[in-house]
Order: structure tokens, then sequence, then C-alpha cells
């Protein structure tokens, strides 16, 4: 497995090595030491999650406050644009993003450790987006960083994503309940 450092630190690319021919391929998804050594820490998740969206429909950008959720990510069919912001307040990278294409092709996954929020752009006509969890949903918990906030300030690409009510009433940053950098490190 290929494992790629982007500009958020503990936010990372792994790519997994493919063993292909004319019959199709093979690759190991997840390999639970290899993953651990990868993130430097032993990491136990408890939910798989799979959604399908169509094109131009963004979900995010998510974040649960307490029990705070890390985010082993990936697409399986179709591509999105995935984005991870950081949201610890008194990190040097608060409100800081890195995005990067996840598709059918490329096979990559992103990391997104607590702390961050979450969110991704559907490029293609639909795709099916699976991501493991540390940690359970919990609604309550949940917060909604808009998606177009200018403080953050992504590059999505499309003026006029299709969101959902939820995410349409998320919060700007700057007023947004945060972690501290301490409570999720």
């Amino acid at each position: 497995m290929k494992i790629t450092h982007t500009d958020l630190p503990g936010v990372l690319i792994l790519e997994p090595k493919i063993f292909g021919d004319a019959r199709g391929f093979f690759m190991e998804s997840f390999n639970q030491k290899v993953f651990n050594e990868a993130v430097g820490k032993n990491v136990s998740f408890v939910q798989d999650n799979h959604s399908r969206s169509a094109r131009g429909v963004l979900r995010g950008l998510h974040y649960q406050l307490q029990f705070p959720q890390a985010k082993l990510v990936r697409v399986t069919r179709g591509a999105v644009f995935d984005v991870a912001v950081d949201v610890r307040r008194g990190s040097e990278n608060f409100g800081k993003w890195v995005g990067v294409e996840l598709n059918e092709d490329n096979r990559k996954q992103l990391w997104i450790p607590e702390g961050f929020a979450h969110g991704f752009l559907v490029l293609s006509d639909s795709a099916d987006f699976l991501y493991k969890t540390n940690e359970y949903y919990y609604p309550e918990y949940e917060r909604t960083i808009f998606w177009n906030d200018p403080a953050v300030g992504i590059c999505w690409g499309i003026d006029s994503p299709v969101v959902s009510a939820k995410d349409a009433a998320g919060a700007l940053l700057v007023a947004a309940e945060t972690y501290a950098l301490d409570a999720v490190s």
C-alpha cells in the first residue's frame, strides 16, 4: 500500500496495490496491521456505511461534536471530489482543507482522523461511496459547516450543488461548535 501525506497532518491518501490481468483485478482493500502502521496508532472500526448519490450531489461538511468519528473513505463506482477540513480550534491548520478525487479507477482511499469535517461532491453520473468509522453515528451530535463557507474557501468547481435540507442549514465555521485541539488530538 502506498501512503501519501497531505498538507493537513494526519489526513492520508492510501493507494492499494492492484493486480490485474485479462480476467479483471484483485486488491486488498483493507488490512488492519498495514493500516495501523500507516496512521501510527491502533484503530478499531465499528461501523461501515455505503451511500449512492447522483451527479452534482454534495454531502457535508459533517462531523460529530461528541463521539468524534474518524473515517476511511473510498469509492467503488463513479467518482467524487472528497474533502477534509480541520475543525480543531487551536490547530495551526484550523479552517484549512485538502481535497482529492476518489474514483473506481484510481481506487484511492482517504483517511480522515477525528477533528476534521468531511464532505464530498459527486463528479460522475452516480457514485457508490463506502466508509468505515471508528465511532458510531449519533445524529444528535452531528454538526455541519456550510459547503461554501468563504472562510474555508473550498474550490468545489460547482455553483449550485444538490444539498440536503440539513446541509443547507449548516453553520459558518466562525460560528460553529468545533473541537478543542486537545480533545481530539
